[in-house]
């Protein structure tokens, strides 16, 4: 059986169970009692080495079984969940981790068996408890004890098998009747049943199934199904290689009398040459079970698994609708339009591609939960290998982002986390003596805001001492004293991301506030995003990080610079403002304007872009009013065009040093204009 056209399946489904594991045993630490919580871990670990074996990965399968052992035994009552337990399954998720890791890279798990985690498990276990755990669990067996367990004797066996198995018997084989049993949890049950024939085939020849092998692949059956086989192997043997599968609750068979049938009819050769027709039907053995559904079942989550390079493409068929559709309108434009009617299918056609972007983009969207569900986690470690109490408070993780900037965004924030638990928070000393509950609390807040993710990482610890900051800065010759002096605290903050720079006592393994925030306002800026922090001294800090909804297809706001066509992203622009040249003051050597109480500085894009603007210096400025965080800043332009939806493509890795060019874009009438980042002009 080729397992590797499974492996994207078993990768996919093994790393939600660890997410779902993560958080209920968490939980659990919480409520010991919770019996939802622990089914639902049992159910998880269970799923995981049901997994696991079938595909073959032997440690893994080893690891989750005891795991599911020790659950047994909780769910039973005859055991407690501590906090030893809890630290022994984290280790466990550790380990199970690693070999999910492994089998993505290699499609093999490794070679680390981690039995010292199985002898802590099993140190869990009262002496005797590993074995019967699994068959207390099922319920099948007690079942089973009701009636009669050798149920191949009520098999109803037709002419021609009768003839087949005496003409065995007569051959000096072994005619055998066995009856599997399979656990009352086993999730595929046709799957296990499949993996039963297997193993019976490699030492018999089934003559017999009952209930017939077509039920069975389609999961018609109970908890168990009989088997009446012909065998030159002892019983035992058999019954051995049955027991190995797993999720099999118990085997039970024996030899099985065959009656007399005429002499006649034994010695037609042909008949007992030729193969009987059940068998060839048990063994076209349930395949496809492990699409199928057990009938009845509610469905749980209608959802298919897309690969993201298939929805690249189709993204980027969208994009070229997108142009298209631009082309048109350029072109009626030109030629005065023909009519009512052909506006009139611009229009449709620019609903449609309009629909047509936002499908796509929600095919593109996740919920950020798969990123942030490991942060209470580590929170949870931090706290241990900190020695500070404290506590992960998340909201929004519904939140949906394009699956390309999720990726990328967990490392950014896990940061972000580590360093409010290393450096925000005090000690538990230093809090109680400042009034401060003893317990530490960040809070990780995700929200929509127009056109952008919002995600805010905030504690009640320190805040920034921006005085140490300014101090280490000019240590470091980072900035100079005199620079120092004329810098605002804003200014003084944001020194933190620059290269390199700490202002740890002692740089520690957790987070050193500096070494890495360099990268993470890198990161998030790669994705078209900013990052602000606010600080209070002694109540604490918030970080927050602004991130787009798409990466791809945008509405912009098109303008003219000295002849020039360029693209603003709507997301940044508050306002447009006509403002006379009287109007412009200068503040150190700077243009501003008042614009309704706010000093706003005036950026001359000709000059930025260093073009020749097309409008004499006596002519009223045509003021584009932009926001980054708190700051407004004006973009002067030539002319207004309008807006339009535009599809971002990037420049390459040939044109990355000018950080105000964010990429271009393909107009209609095939012209190319350059996207400007307001951001990185503020």
């Amino acid at each position: 059986m080729d397992v590797n056209q499974y492996l994207e399946i078993f990768l996919d489904e093994t790393k939600e169970h660890l997410e779902s594991l993560n958080s209920q045993i968490l939980s659990l630490e919480q409520e010991p009692e919770n019996v939802d919580t622990i089914n639902e871990i049992f159910r998880a670990a269970h799923s995981m080495k049901g997994m696991a074996g079938t595909m073959g990965y032997k440690r893994m399968q080893a690891l989750t079984h005891d795991m599911e052992n020790v659950f047994s035994e909780i769910r039973n009552g005859s055991m407690k969940v501590n906090s030893n337990l809890i630290d022994t399954l984290f280790q466990c998720l550790d380990a199970l981790e690693e070999y999910t890791d492994n089998i993505q890279q290699t499609a093999d798990e490794g070679t680390n068996d981690n039995q010292q985690l199985i002898n802590m498990l099993n140190a869990f276990l009262k002496p005797g408890g590993k074995e019967q755990a699994p068959a207390k669990e099922s319920g099948g067996a007690a079942k089973t004890e009701d009636g009669p367990t050798e149920k191949w004797m009520d098999i109803k066996i037709g002419e021609s098998e009768q003839l087949v198995l005496s003409t065995a018997k007569s051959q000096g084989k072994n005619v055998y009747g066995i009856t599997v049993y399979v656990q009352e949890s086993c999730l595929l049950k046709a799957a296990r049943a499949f993996l039963v024939y297997k193993a019976v085939e490699e030492k018999a020849e089934i003559i017999v199934c009952n209930p017939p092998a077509q039920d069975i692949e389609d999961e018609k059956f109970d908890l168990d199904f009989s088997l009446i086989i012909v065998s030159e192997y002892p019983i035992e043997d058999i019954l051995k290689s049955t027991r190995s599968v797993s999720e099999i609750e118990k085997v039970v068979g024996a030899a099985y009398e065959v009656e007399a049938v005429a002499a006649e009819k034994q010695n037609t050769e042909q008949t007992a040459e030729t193969k009987p027709a059940v068998p060839a039907q048990a063994q076209s053995a349930p395949v496809k079970t492990n699409e199928k559904k057990a009938p009845g079942k509610p469905v749980v989550n209608r959802t298919v698994r897309v690969d993201i390079e298939k929805l690249d493409v189709l993204m980027n068929l969208v994009s070229e609708l997108i142009i298209a559709k631009n082309s048109l309108v350029s072109a009626s434009s030109m030629e005065g339009g023909n009519g009512r009617g052909f506006n009139e299918q611009i229009e449709y056609l620019e609903g449609v591609t309009t629909n047509l972007h936002e499908s796509v983009m929600k095919v593109r969207m996740v919920p950020i939960e798969s990123v942030v569900s490991k942060f209470p986690r580590m929170i949870r470690d931090l706290s241990k290998k900190l020695d500070k109490k404290m506590e992960l408070y998340m909201s929004g993780e519904e939140t949906e982002l394009d699956r390309t900037v999720v990726d990328e965004i967990g490392d950014p924030l896990m940061h972000l986390l580590r360093n409010a638990a290393d450096h925000g928070l005090e000690s538990t000393e230093l809090r109680l003596q400042r009034g401060k509950p003893e317990v530490g609390s960040i809070f990780l807040d995700a929200y929509q805001d127009g056109n952008n993710v919002v995600i805010e990482v905030r504690d009640d610890g320190n805040g920034i001492d921006v005085e140490a900051v300014k101090n280490k800065a000019i240590e470091r010759g980072v900035i100079t004293p005199e620079q120092g002096d004329n810098m605002s605290e804003k200014d003084i903050i944001n020194l933190l991301f620059h290269a390199g720079f700490s202002t740890a006592k002692k740089i520690s393994d957790v987070s050193g506030r500096g070494v890495g925030l360099d990268v993470v306002k890198a990161k998030i800026e790669s994705l078209s995003g900013e990052v602000e922090v606010k600080s209070r001294l002694g109540e604490g800090s918030t970080w927050i990080v602004r991130l787009p909804l798409t990466l791809a297809i945008i509405q912009a706001l098109m303008v003219t610079v000295g002849g020039e066509k360029y693209a603003i992203s709507l997301g940044g622009i508050q306002t447009l403002e006509d403002i006379s040249p009287s109007e412009v003051k200068l503040v150190q050597n700077r243009e501003v304007i008042n614009l309704r109480g706010s000093v706003i500085p005036l950026i001359r894009l000709s000059k930025e872009l260093d073009i020749e603007s097309s409008k004499s210096p006596e002519d009223n400025l045509i003021v584009v009013i932009v926001k980054k965080g708190e700051k407004l800043a004006g973009l002067v332009i030539d002319e207004l065009m309008g807006q339009q939806e535009i599809v971002i493509k990037s420049l390459g890795k040939y044109i990355s040093k000018c950080k105000i060019i964010s990429g271009a874009t393909i107009l209609g009438d095939g012209e190319v204009a350059l996207i400007l980042d307001a951001n990185a002009l503020i």
